[in-house]
Formats: C-alpha cells, structure tokens, sequence
C-alpha cells in the first residue's frame, strides 16, 4: 500500500577519539543490513590492518588527485597533515541501488556530506563524561602523551559542536548506545518524507465498497 523511496539511507557516524564509534559501527553491521564504506588515507598501515578492507591506503600525491577529479565524497586534513576522506563512485552506487551506507568519519567531513546529502542521517557518539575518554585515550599505551593530549584538545573542541548533529548517543555502554542507534535508524525508515506514493489496490477498493453496502 505504502511505496518507499528506493534510495537507501546515508548513515554517518562521528566522535571523538576513544569515544567507541568503532566497535559501535561493528555492531550495527552485525545486525543490520548495511553496506560500510571503506576510507582512504594517506598514513600508514597499522599492525593488522588489511588495504581495501580497513582503509585504502594511499600516497598523498594520489589522493590530492582524486580530489582535484572530484572523486571525494568528503575528506580532511588531520593528525599532522595526514589526509582521510571517502570515496564518492561506491557510496553513490550502493545508495541509488537501495541499499543503506554507513560512514564513519570526522565531524570535518561530516558537515560535508550533510552540506552535499542534506538527508544524510548524523549521529555523534558521545563519552559518558570527558574524564573517562582521557581514561580510555591513556588506557589505549599505544601512542605518545603529546598524542593523547592532541586527542583530547580535538575531542574538546568536537564535542562543543554537537548540535551540528542530528542525534547524539552517549556511549556509556556499548550494547546500550548500539541499541539506541538502532531504534534512530528504524525511526528514520519510517518518515513520513522517505515515502514516495500510497498506492491503493484493488482489495482496498473492495473493502470500501462493502462498507458502503453495510451501511
């Protein structure tokens, strides 16, 4: 009776560094039936990271072309120069096919696609307080004291930008917030603007003709 609009949903998932985005974007796509799009940077490979499944990983020289093509959905300049961004052919065609794409990437990227995909649904995962994000930046022992205070200046800054979000879900627990992203997106599906047309069938018809004859 209800046709939906064949595009997916742009999900696009931001937050500070420690404040679990990650092992939250895990857990949707445990669950839910979404296509997540795979960033390209210009760093260097971590122990166990895998080219084309965690990131692409790429030279500068390559990803500055790629946007000079207008081949970047979005992208940003972070963490000593380092470029991050998303490209643009894979998520447009998952999206055109129906199909709901997850992004998780910086706020600087963020506001881009929203700027470009004004439908895009924009989640911040927030910590429970700024005191246990230090505790989870230090508690990480991979990176210097210089880098957790880097961290930790950003994540101040980011999270006094919020209300540049949709929604906000605090992650104080990571099946709770995981699940209070879940029940936006279910929310989300059913807007009343992601509807295309109410089509009535021949059973409505029917029904109504005998409603009439009952009266």
């Amino acid at each position: 009776m209800i046709k939906k609009k064949k595009d997916g949903l742009l999900i696009i998932v931001s937050g500070p560094s420690g404040a679990g985005k990650g092992t939250i974007c895990k857990e949707l796509l445990k669950d839910m039936d979404i296509w997540e799009s795979v960033s390209m940077t210009t760093r260097q490979p971590r122990e166990g990271e895998i080219d084309g499944v965690s990131y692409f990983f790429v030279t500068e020289e390559y990803f500055k072309e790629k946007i000079a093509n207008d081949e970047m959905l979005e992208y940003a300049n972070v963490y000593k120069g380092l470029y991050y961004g998303t490209p643009k052919e894979e998520v447009l065609k998952h999206l055109n096919n129906g199909e709901d794409v997850l992004l998780e990437i910086e706020m600087e990227g963020a506001m881009q696609v929203k700027e470009k995909f004004p439908a895009a649904i924009c989640i911040f995962i927030m910590p429970p307080s700024m005191r246990e994000l230090k505790k989870r930046l230090e508690g990480r022992g991979t990176e210097t004291k210089e880098k957790v205070l880097e961290r930790f200046t950003k994540a101040y800054q980011e999270v006094n930008e919020v209300t540049k979000y949709n929604y906000v879900v605090i992650n104080d627990e990571v099946i709770n917030a995981t699940n209070k992203v879940k029940a936006i997106l279910e929310a989300e599906k059913c807007r009343v603007d992601r509807i295309e047309e109410v089509e009535v069938g021949n059973i409505e018809e029917v029904l109504h003709e005998e409603l009439i004859k009952e009266k």
